[in-house]
């Protein structure tokens, strides 16, 4: 029995529309296979990255929280200096109201120094004072008594030395002065005799011994 082709079933007309929807499937999927595959290392590597961070994290975190929490060594202060506060008695006993108490002594009473009231000194007497035994006694007591100096020899010094001194009323000698002198050497010497000699007799006014200034010239001469 021969097979009739009907032109209505005639398949070589869908050939190529159903070629080209192949080709269509064939693309999508080769497509989304690249797709694919480029996407998920990126995410995967997005989510390793996220893990790590996040493990990294954690174990930072535990960490901090496994170090013991280090406290600051105590420090004691040291206890507070106590003064010893000493409390002093009075130890000043006051007298009872009753007994009365005996007046302080009276300071001792100044005594009254007497001033000594030297006499006047009477230029011109009534009467004059004298060495004993008069002028000639005198000249061979300055004679005999006299030491010239040993510089003044050498030197050749002589001349007179002027002294003025006061006989008091017992005859002793005093205040002996150089009133004009010839050399240091020559003066000391007049001075030192006039110490060395006897008392005098003193002077007088109105009828008493009274100190007398006198003058006297001293000379000497290298024979």
């Amino acid at each position: 029995m021969d097979i009739k082709k009907s032109a209505d079933a005639n398949v070589d007309k869908l050939r190529l529309p159903f070629i080209a929807i192949g080709f269509l499937f064939v693309g999508s999927l080769v497509l989304a296979s690249f797709s694919y595959t480029a996407g998920v290392p990126k995410d995967d590597q997005g989510d390793k990255n996220q893990k790590t961070a996040a493990v990294k994290f954690e174990q930072e975190v535990k960490k901090e929280e496994d170090k013991p929490i280090e406290t600051p060594p105590e420090v004691q202060a040291p206890p507070p200096v106590q003064e010893d506060i000493i409390i002093e008695e009075n130890t000043d006993k006051i007298p009872p109201a009753d007994v009365t108490l005996p007046d302080p002594p009276a300071p001792p009473a100044k005594e009254d120094k007497k001033v000594e009231t030297k006499p006047e000194i009477i230029e011109f007497p009534d009467v004059e004072a004298t060495f004993p035994g008069g002028t000639v006694e005198m000249m061979k007591w300055i004679t005999a008594n006299i030491e010239y100096p040993q510089m003044s020899i050498e030197q050749g010094d002589q001349g007179k030395v002027y002294v003025a001194f006061v006989v008091d009323a017992d005859g002793t000698i005093s205040d002996i002065k150089v009133e004009r002198g010839v050399t240091p050497e020559l003066d000391r010497e007049a001075k030192r005799m006039m110490r060395n000699m006897p008392k005098w007799v003193a002077g007088e006014a109105a009828g008493k011994k009274v100190p007398t200034r006198c003058r006297l010239p001293i000379v000497f001469t290298l024979n």
